[in-house]
């Protein structure tokens, strides 16, 4: 899965940062990227971080990094419906399907039946919204349940390191750098919409752990990929994984900057910018003068990643959106200004690629991950 977020990227930069929008995307381009992200989302984390890219980019009061403070509007404004249609969409279809998938387990479950424990929590904001904004109210179905029953799953039924850390998949304990954008942000968010303190704490912690187990200060403090567990292991860099902490790292952050425990998480809060900062000094420190990061971003031996070039360069304008800091737009600028020039007006003709939760290789045309980043970076 990858092209998809590399398009998702390159959007949203015109709305991060000055002086985008003269070369950005066409409206026509936009269109398509939604068209091909709606068609091609299937797994869960990828319905997930669609969702996120909607609420990001359309829906954007109900986005953590709108201006707006935490609780979001409990009745949908006029200006959000149409926005919020293809989010409900999902949720609904998600929790609607959920007996079957789960095959008709009561209690704590994913959101969806997944191999990895971490992935089907990425749907948990759109379900919370959902359930928040009464949508079960006409059809019916128990949003708000649902999610309780994905926390339950993460918080009682999957295992953990000896630190603490939830694994990222079902059958084995392990840690993936992935699992940082897809369950701390649900914690948080769930933490803040219920007034559980000790929800919005986990969050934090699990990053922290996370951080712990993958930081690898042999390697100017890039993150490992996958760490723990009898199988499947990967001590390379993956760009993309990097790029996913940082991205998960911001959302937690401003779901607490714009919460009534903002004043409470404070050092927390600069750990998650401080730890956000760290990745990215390491990955801009690794790339090349291409401005392209490699699949394993110092491995030379790696392809060329158009879609974890994209959301690292997302992190860097999502940082300055949020708190000012400009430490790495130079670079993001010339990342993203490569991306364009590696391909034609054609919105799918990058032939760089390659992002998901597992290192696939699927073009840019058809990945879900890189029309994702593009949609939050680009136009």
């Amino acid at each position: 899965m990858t092209g998809m977020w590399t398009w998702v990227a390159l959007v949203a930069a015109a709305a991060f940062w000055p002086g985008v929008a003269s070369d950005s995307l066409s409206t026509a381009q936009v269109s398509n990227v939604q068209s091909r992200l709606a068609d091609a989302a299937q797994q869960s984390w990828e319905l997930g971080t669609r969702q996120q890219t909607l609420l990001e980019t359309e829906a954007t009061v109900y986005s953590v990094f709108s201006d707006q403070s935490l609780p979001p509007p409990s009745s949908v404004p006029d200006n959000m419906t149409d926005a919020l249609v293809p989010v409900f969409s999902m949720a609904k279809q998600i929790v609607s399907n959920r007996s079957t998938s789960n095959r008709n387990v009561t209690g704590a479950q994913p959101l969806m039946s997944d191999g990895s424990a971490a992935d089907p929590a990425s749907n948990g904001v759109a379900v919370l919204i959902a359930g928040w904004t009464g949508q079960g109210n006409s059809d019916g179905l128990n949003y708000t349940g649902a999610a309780k029953d994905q926390l339950d799953f993460l918080l009682n039924n999957v295992s953990r390191s000896s630190d603490g850390a939830i694994s990222h998949r079902v059958s084995q304990t392990q840690l993936w750098s992935d699992f940082v954008y897809m369950v701390p942000p649900f914690l948080a968010y769930y933490g803040v919409l219920t007034e559980n303190e000790t929800l919005v704490s986990e969050a934090y912690n699990q990053i922290r752990v996370y951080r712990n187990n993958l930081l690898d200060t042999n390697a100017s403090n890039l993150w490992r990929h996958v760490v723990l567990g009898s199988s499947g292991t990967d001590s390379g860099h993956w760009s993309t994984g990097n790029g996913w902490a940082a991205a998960g790292m911001l959302r937690v952050y401003a779901t607490i900057q714009k919460s009534q425990y903002e004043s409470t998480f404070s050092s927390e809060m600069d750990d998650l910018i401080s730890w956000t900062l760290e990745i990215q000094k390491a990955m801009y420190g690794a790339v090349d003068n291409t401005h392209i990061f490699r699949n394993y971003v110092d491995d030379d031996s790696t392809f060329y990643d158009s879609a974890s070039t994209a959301l690292m360069a997302y992190t860097v304008y999502r940082l300055y959106t949020i708190t000012g800091d400009t430490s790495y737009i130079r670079e993001a600028e010339r990342s993203r200004t490569a991306l364009y020039a590696s391909g034609s007006t054609s919105t799918f003709s990058l032939s760089l690629s390659s992002t998901s939760t597992s290192t696939s290789t699927a073009p840019a045309s058809t990945s879900t991950s890189g029309m994702n980043i593009s949609r939050l970076t680009g136009g």
